[in-house]
């Protein structure tokens, strides 16, 4: 029974620490400097949940789809965007709410995601990204991004997230690939 429970805390501290290194990665000043997504709560929540889908794939490649790794990086998820809308100052009437439109988001942008990366199809993850992180502006930094998650799957097929520390350092650097890029 001891076992267990330090199994349970031993997943929830690795999910904690991978939930950090997305986040991480996700507020790299060059997505918002160098490729135009807004640093807003709206473009900030939408590099997160575009780092956290790539690790849940990697997750799901690995385990399958009921890890519980991958539930508790979505709970770790969930707790995040309750946090931050509280900080933002959202009445606590409308943060469940909000929380429940968040999560539906990582969903929905999972589905659209996974159906692009797997179809190899660049452009439609472009397009994605074009909607959502860039709320439907042609940005040239779209396509660049489609290119830096291709890149980041494939980075983070070889990764070890379950033994391993797992940092952000997992992901491509930034500056490196949008140097290659151009």
């Amino acid at each position: 029974m001891l076992e267990s429970l330090r199994t349970r805390a031993e997943m929830r501290r690795k999910a904690g620490e991978i939930y950090g290194a997305v986040v991480t990665q996700a507020r790299c000043v060059d997505f918002y400097a160098v490729l135009g997504v807004p640093d807003t709560p709206t473009g900030r929540y939408e590099m997160v949940t575009l780092h956290l889908f790539l690790v849940l794939e990697r997750l799901r490649a690995h385990a399958g789809t009921a890890s519980p790794l991958s539930r508790l990086l979505v709970e770790a998820f969930v707790a995040d965007m309750d946090d931050s809308l509280r900080e933002l100052g959202t009445g606590d009437l409308a943060v469940p709410k909000k929380v429940r439109r968040a999560a539906s988001g990582l969903y929905e942008r999972s589905m659209a995601y996974r159906e692009a990366l797997q179809a190899g199809d660049v452009r439609a993850l472009a397009k994605c990204f074009t909607e959502h992180a860039y709320a439907g502006v042609a940005n040239p930094g779209a396509d660049v991004l489609a290119s830096y998650a291709v890149a980041a799957s494939a980075a983070l097929a070889s990764a070890d997230l379950v033994d391993a520390p797992f940092a952000s350092s997992a992901f491509p650097a930034v500056p490196e690939y949008l140097g290659a890029a151009a």
